[in-house]
């Protein structure tokens, strides 16, 4: 798959140079978003080269677009299977965006509304219950460093319901302890304060007094070679060595759920939905752009407001 655009570009590939510049200046897509559909853009592209369709923007019309979905479906996946559903709506949602780009900007092209999205069933939301949450944070061991590092991690996720790249870009400096909060950039570029449980600030407090160093981020590793001269990020936790942290103490704990960061998330926003906060004050906590986003949780508190009534409704009769 191409990463780059050639010279000798198309109408349409022109125009989804365009397309991406402006998802990147105008929308402030993030560096992800851009990938994302950098691919899926180039992969229908170079669909049209190899069953040698024009690639002209009126090209792109309903009997090319049903071809290139029959093409998907059976696209492999590397793992002996097909595409999913869900990964081939995201291809038929970037050209469908792009499409919208190019009507607002006064281009003859197809309407996108004549291209259906896939059904796909609803997502299955992990998240872990009370006893679950209790075995995962007493996991760490406290007669180290790092396992107070981790316990107050682990204390953070499910205290905020930070993705795990938030989690990794805080600094010390800008944490507010005596307060407990702090404001943070998320996904999208949408900022948002994000406020911290008093046993979560407790366990970063332990955290940071344990520490002897002068290193600005928040959480840093504990391991390896370390050299005074080493820079900040250089020092700097990754998202993925707190994934394998997470999935490490999920083990030594027996939680049969494969516990992610992502699912502390998930669990961070069930509990406050499940104790009766309101859907929208969920939304603004986890930074979410759409409330359709957190609308996934009220599945699982439906369920758990059933349980109730059937538990205790009647009872009296």
């Amino acid at each position: 798959m191409p990463t780059s655009l050639p010279e000798d570009v198309s109408e349409i590939k022109s125009k989804v140079k365009e397309f991406l510049e402006y998802m990147e200046v105008e929308k402030g897509a993030s560096p992800l978003t851009l990938r994302n559909y950098r691919h899926y853009l180039f992969r229908f592209l170079s669909w049209m080269e190899k069953e040698k369709i024009r690639q002209k923007l009126k090209d792109i019309n309903p009997d090319t677009v049903r071809e290139y979905r029959l093409f998907l479906s059976r696209f492999p996946d590397g793992k002996g299977g097909t595409l999913s559903r869900r990964t081939q709506g995201y291809h038929v949602i970037a050209i469908r965006s792009f499409l919208k780009w190019c009507i607002k900007n006064d281009q003859d092209v197809m309407s996108p509304d004549k291209i259906d999205l896939p059904k796909i069933n609803e997502r299955q939301v992990k998240f872990l219950n009370g006893e679950q949450i209790d075995r995962l944070l007493n996991a760490p061991n406290m007669s180290k460093i790092t396992g107070i590092r981790d316990k107050a991690i682990l204390e953070v996720l499910f205290s905020t319901g930070l993705r795990v790249s938030e989690l990794c870009k805080l600094d010390r400096d800008k944490i507010d302890l005596k307060r407990r909060e702090f404001g943070i950039v998320g996904k999208g570029g949408r900022a948002r304060v994000v406020f911290l449980s008093s046993r979560s600030t407790g366990w970063v407090e332990k955290y940071l007094a344990a520490r002897d160093d002068n290193y600005n981020p928040l959480f840093i590793r504990h391991s390896g070679k370390m050299d005074a001269a080493d820079t900040d990020e250089k020092m700097r936790l990754t998202p993925r060595s707190v994934q394998r942290m997470v999935k490490k103490y999920a083990r030594k704990v027996q939680i049969t759920v494969d516990v992610t960061p992502h699912v502390l998330r998930h669990s961070f926003a069930t509990d406050l939905l499940v104790a009766g906060a309101d859907i929208r004050s969920v939304q603004e906590m986890l930074g979410h752009k759409n409330i359709a986003t957190t609308q996934i949780y009220t599945h699982v508190t439906n369920k758990q407001l059933r349980d109730v009534h059937e538990a205790f409704h009647g009872k009296g009769n």
